[in-house]
């Protein structure tokens, strides 16, 4: 039975099996060492000139899929590598089989890659995540993950998925549509954010709801943004700002510390907005005085406006999102449309090393106050009722008054691996100019595909 490279340690004197990739080769006078990749790290493998499998040895190409049998033993005194789990020992090759050969990698797989040009990377990602950081990092991303589940889970709250295929409607960036086969003329938009499914599942009745959200956004792009991204989204309902950060505080602490991260100060620092664009000069910002990469500065920011002007219109727009709700005594105000501009919202985002990691809010749940805030941004009547008539019917059944946050999972990983690129945190980005890795994505698509869905391009 075949055991991985970091259980060799538990089977001195035995007999056993490895398979992998060929990795490092050494030859030192008789003998060849090869370093034998799995997915737990490496292991040895000796090869001497008395043993059939010598010859073999010597025609092995790096990046080749091998399978051994042999004896594990332990390495010779002055031999041992510490660095490694199964540093101590090595496996003498008896029996060795080519499961198949692989051609010259288009780059080297032991270095960390940093200096090879992102777009050949990602043409042969597949390639790339043999790195060992890169495969380190996808670890954390899955052990992120399990941490998040379990720790959510323990508050009662349910994973609940929302559908990838939903509805157009003006949510701060560009929609990626989709045509609609069955119904000519009419498109899907893929996810923003999950908001205002997660804000039904409070009408439901679920009161804590999260999920690992895709979200994607037709927008520029940049080191840490990309067209897709995982979001942690969560709701809680019959809550106030402050029970929503109370819980993120906690898990944020929880889920650093665990991996070996220093809090700069707890609790978290709670900021003003005004204060914060006085003070930094935007609402994201680092609060360490030196940057030290095991040490991570979590602060607060509330008081944001409710409506902010435009740059280019000069009209109202929402500051967060229209569903934020203004503080109650605002909400007056707002329903008689006074002092706009100077509303305040129950908005809070959540910095980390001058990244935003999270932003959220306590939401709007009267469909009187919601309509209001769309009448407000100028929409008219008829569309308010086509976009959004959904919602504001659903408030009329009752919704409880409900918050909520979402997590940027991305970035917190870029903080918690040390990284300064999205990409190195995913396993499959897109490049700087939007191409997919591997894929070779977009492309064009057959003409009867367009025709199926009654569409033409336009040249």
């Amino acid at each position: 039975m075949r055991i991985l490279s970091n259980e060799i340690a538990s089977h001195e004197g035995k007999e056993v099996v490895l398979a992998g990739w060929v990795g490092a080769r050494r030859d030192h006078g008789k003998l060849i060492f090869i370093d034998l990749r799995d997915r737990r790290g490496l292991a040895q493998l000796v090869f001497t000139p008395e043993k059939k499998t010598y010859a073999e040895a010597d025609k092995l190409r790096p990046e080749w899929v091998i399978q051994v049998k042999g004896e594990v033993r332990r390495r010779p005194k002055g031999m041992e590598n510490p660095a490694l789990p199964s540093g101590n020992f090595e496996v003498s090759v008896a029996e060795i089989e080519v499961l198949n050969h692989a051609i010259t990698p288009p780059f080297p797989l032991e270095s960390d890659g940093y200096d090879i040009d992102e777009s050949i990377r990602l043409k042969y990602r597949y390639l790339d995540l043999r790195r060992p950081r890169l495969s380190r990092n996808l670890k954390i991303r899955h052990q992120v993950s399990q941490f998040i589940r379990k720790y959510l889970g323990d508050r009662d709250f349910v994973e609940v998925e929302t559908p990838i295929l939903t509805k157009s409607t003006p949510e701060g960036a560009r929609d990626f549509i989709v045509p609609s086969r069955l119904q000519p003329g009419k498109f899907y938009a893929l996810p923003q954010s999950p908001q205002q499914y997660k804000q039904l599942l409070m009408v439901a009745g679920f009161e804590r709801y999260f999920q690992l959200a895709r979200a994607l956004r037709d927008e520029d792009l940049r080191a840490d943004r990309g067209f897709e991204h995982t979001q942690l989204d969560l709701e809680m309902s019959f809550v106030g700002e402050k029970d929503v950060m109370e819980l993120i505080e906690g898990l944020m602490t929880a889920l650093f510390e665990d991996f070996g991260k220093k809090i700069y100060k707890k609790p978290f620092p709670v900021i003003d907005y005004k204060e914060a664009i006085k003070k930094f000069g935007a609402d994201k910002f680092d609060l360490r005085a030196k940057k030290n990469l095991e040490e991570v500065a979590l602060a607060w920011v509330i008081n944001f406006p409710v409506f902010v002007r435009d740059e280019k219109t000069k009209e109202l727009t929402y500051s967060h999102n229209p569903f934020t709700a203004p503080r109650g005594e605002d909400i007056p105000k707002l329903l008689a449309h006074k002092d706009l501009e100077n509303l305040v919202s129950l908005q809070y985002d959540l910095v980390c090393n001058g990244f935003e990691i999270g932003g959220g809010g306590i939401r709007i749940n009267k469909a009187e106050v919601l309509e209001k805030v769309f009448k407000i941004l100028g929409h008219s009547k008829d569309k308010i009722q086509k976009q959004f008539g959904h919602m504001l019917e659903a408030f009329r059944f009752g919704a409880p008054p409900h918050g909520g946050i979402a997590l940027g999972l991305d970035r917190i990983l870029m903080i918690l691996a040390g990284e300064e690129y999205l990409r190195e945190v995913v396993a499959f980005p897109t490049t700087g100019g939007g191409e997919t890795s591997v894929m070779d994505a977009p492309s064009e698509v057959d003409k009867s595909q367009l025709d199926e869905l009654h569409l033409k391009i336009k040249k």
